[in-house]
């Protein structure tokens, strides 16, 4: 796999973000993803922002164009050093929450994408990173 290009902005307050969507949706449309994928990879990614933020108490996002043979793809990274995630299988499953939200971030995130990795120990912070290919 080849990175093609990246970008990190910092997730530390709500218009990071709006940011976070605006740059994602840029950069979906500068790769050619349909409307569609567009809509997909901004809602997760505008989920993973929040949760990233508040859970978190902020972080990072890279964005990455990448290539892999013949597709085109790109790959989002969300990192934080927050107090990381106890029960990984318990925070996807669908109305999970520990907040007042409706407990679909991380599991529709992982609906909204075609790869959706998930790394984080208590105490240690959280990584997740996704990707969706064109």
């Amino acid at each position: 796999m080849n990175i093609d290009r990246h970008e990190s902005m910092r997730i530390t307050t709500h218009d990071d973000v709006v940011r976070v969507r605006q740059c994602v949706r840029d950069w979906a449309v500068g790769l050619g993803f349909s409307l569609v994928d567009q809509t997909k990879l901004v809602t997760a990614a505008s989920e993973l922002a929040r949760n990233t933020l508040i859970y978190g108490g902020g972080g990072t996002l890279t964005l990455e164009a990448i290539t892999n043979e013949r597709k085109r793809g790109l790959r989002l990274t969300f990192a934080d050093e927050g107090p990381g995630i106890a029960d990984i299988d318990l925070a996807l499953k669908d109305g999970y929450t520990t907040g007042d939200g409706l407990g679909l971030g991380l599991s529709g995130a992982r609906r909204l994408t075609q790869d959706f990795h998930i790394n984080s120990k208590p105490g240690e912070g959280t990584r997740i990173v996704i990707a969706r290919w064109n």
